[in-house]
């Protein structure tokens, strides 16, 4: 298992396009993907359904915890960071 903590720092937090980026990017990749957020305490939730990722309400500013398992573990857990540290922006959409 790999993991990490970051901070959202979108204005959206994880709803709308930048939710829609994230399960996008989780589900390229074998692994289990659980995200927790740590301000608020609540998940883990699976990290490749837009419903359970709504469901921990994650804002500006708070911080999430976000776990991989699985035969590509590492290289999801590097593409979910690079996704968050760049605001969810992507080539597509830049």
């Amino acid at each position: 298992m790999a993991d990490l903590t970051i901070t959202v720092e979108h204005e959206a937090g994880l709803h709308a396009r930048p939710l829609a980026q994230f399960v996008k990017t989780a589900k390229t990749f074998e692994s289990d993907v659980q995200v927790t957020n740590v301000t608020t305490g609540k998940g883990p939730n699976d990290g490749k359904s837009p419903i359970k990722l709504l469901l921990l309400a994650v804002l500006q500013g708070h911080e999430i915890r976000i776990e991989t398992n699985g035969a590509d573990e590492v290289e999801a857990l590097e593409a979910l960071k690079e996704l968050v540290e760049n605001n969810f922006e992507t080539e597509e959409t830049t």
